[in-house]
């Protein structure tokens, strides 16, 4: 796959994309190719994107109410935040 080398980045340009990055849980790389590609088809990310989405929607409706659990919400919810991977830190 071809690669594309970035030079002279303004500071704050730098920043704003490491923090779009982190938002959008990407790598900056990505966050750069994902910005590009909207911004080359008119502010429309991929249509194969938008359907991804959709279909993924759809399949939390489905799911959404169906989940059952044999504790109380509270111990469920000690076992779900033992389990969870260090990742960001959120506030909950």
């Amino acid at each position: 796959m071809p690669s594309l080398t970035l030079k002279n980045l303004p500071d704050e340009l730098l920043a704003a994309l490491r923090a779009a990055a982190e938002r959008d849980r990407r790598s900056v790389t990505q966050e750069i190719i994902h910005l590009l590609d909207i911004a080359l088809r008119g502010g429309q990310p991929l249509a194969n994107h938008a359907a991804d989405t959709e279909a993924q929607v759809a399949a939390w409706r489905k799911l959404a109410g169906k989940w059952t659990s044999d504790v109380g919400p509270a111990t469920e919810t000690k076992r779900i935040m033992k389990r969870r991977t260090k990742g960001r830190e959120v506030d909950l």
